[in-house]
């Protein structure tokens, strides 16, 4: 068997980086050709465990600042102005790009609009709970105001 280091995920055999032992025609006439592995050395060995360990550490501070983001979010409550009429009903409506536009200007976050989980568009003046969802299936409900524009 020869060892190897996997340059990109491969199904069934592994993940980037990940070393491998494979037989040598194997490495020698599909993986190396395809770019998709390479020889398995000590130098090489040593600087894949140092590239996963900066991936993992990298992972965590990703997640951090996701739970950071939505702690802030939960605490967070929007106002949205829109005109609407006698009976409280909008003239539009607030739907998630305006959403993510109020969290913007309240909190400097930048979010994706596709990760504000709205059913339907608020029509209704009123308080709106608004679920956000974060990387790592984490939720955040965001409280919604929206009033009448004078």
């Amino acid at each position: 068997m020869a060892q190897a280091i996997l340059l990109e995920d491969v199904d069934e055999l592994g993940r980037r980086g990940d070393p491998v032992d494979v037989s040598p025609g194997y490495l020698r006439n599909f993986l190396i050709p395809r770019k998709l592995a390479a020889k398995a050395t000590p130098g090489a060995l040593e600087a894949a465990q140092q590239r996963r360990v900066a991936a993992d550490k990298a992972e965590k501070a990703r997640a951090e600042r996701e739970e950071q983001a939505a702690s802030l979010l939960s605490k967070t409550v929007l106002t949205i102005y829109q005109r609407a009429g006698e009976d409280g009903k909008l003239f539009g409506s607030v739907g998630a790009k305006e959403i993510v536009e109020a969290i913007r200007d309240a909190r400097d976050l930048r979010i994706d609009r596709r990760k504000v989980r709205l059913e339907h568009p608020i029509r209704e003046i009123g308080t709106h709970m608004v679920e956000i969802e974060l990387a790592d299936g984490a939720v955040a409900t965001v409280k919604t105001i929206v009033t009448e524009e004078r």
